[in-house]
């Protein structure tokens, strides 16, 4: 299956990685075959789970708080915050223009 510039660019929002050289492109070209194979399992007559464990009992514990009011000292882990919140990095990859994606997937 072809991989296009929109869904790359999508994937690359979604798991923050980086499909710009020939072996990202090919390792999820591998992915989505793989996947595909689902496509050829017959599913007609199975009704759709809503778990794998619906034949089970799920064993639910009380949640009980046991410690409290540590915010102060949770936040100074943090190697930045703002107010009560730790603040996340924007992503690990800096992302491409469209156009040049396209010029790389033509290449490949």
């Amino acid at each position: 299956q072809e991989v296009t510039v929109e869904v790359l660019d999508h994937l690359e929002r979604l798991a923050l990685v980086d499909f710009r050289d020939a072996e990202g492109v090919e390792r999820l070209q591998k992915a989505i075959g793989f996947a595909d194979q689902l496509h050829e399992v017959n599913t007609d007559g199975v009704e759709p789970m809503d778990s794998v464990l619906e034949d089970r009992c799920l064993y639910l514990r009380e949640d009980d708080v046991t410690e409290g009011n540590c915010t102060n000292e949770l936040l100074k882990n943090a190697r930045e915050k703002v107010e009560e919140y730790f603040v996340a990095p924007p992503g690990n990859i800096p992302l491409p223009k469209l156009e040049e994606r396209e010029t790389f997937l033509q290449g490949s």
